[in-house]
């Protein structure tokens, strides 16, 4: 992913963290228990790190080794949004088969990550 797009779907990501904090915190705090109060501020938590990752990513991209680096953006982008948005989804909903995306997006995340490592530590080919 180029670092613009990177750029721009991290703060996109931020931007609903805070607003899915703030719904959570003010107008779910009556309505759901507080089981599925933690699940959905594990979903925002998971949000806001992820977003800021992403945004650490589109700073760092000239210093990675570039084709890692491409697949890791969109890894953990989908990642975030499976795994956040499936947990929303179970907290509001109530249909607990929607957690089963979770791992899912869990899984991408931690290859996300692997693959910023692996861009990182990996020298660029030389010509």
């Amino acid at each position: 992913m180029h670092p613009r797009l990177l750029c721009g779907a991290a703060a996109i990501l931020l931007m609903l963290g805070v607003a899915a904090g703030a719904f959570g915190s003010h107008a779910l705090r009556n309505i759901v228990n507080i089981n599925m109060l933690a699940v959905w501020h594990t979903a925002v938590l998971y949000q806001l790190i992820h977003g800021l990752g992403l945004l650490a990513l589109a700073a760092v991209t000239p210093l990675l080794q570039p084709r890692c680096t491409r697949l890791a953006g969109p890894a953990l982008l989908l990642g975030t949004l499976l795994f956040s948005f499936s947990l929303y989804a179970l907290v509001l909903t109530n249909t607990t088969w929607i957690g089963i995306i979770t791992p899912i997006g869990g899984v991408l995340l931690i290859a996300g990550w692997g693959l910023v490592t692996i861009a990182a530590l990996s020298r660029p080919k030389t010509r």
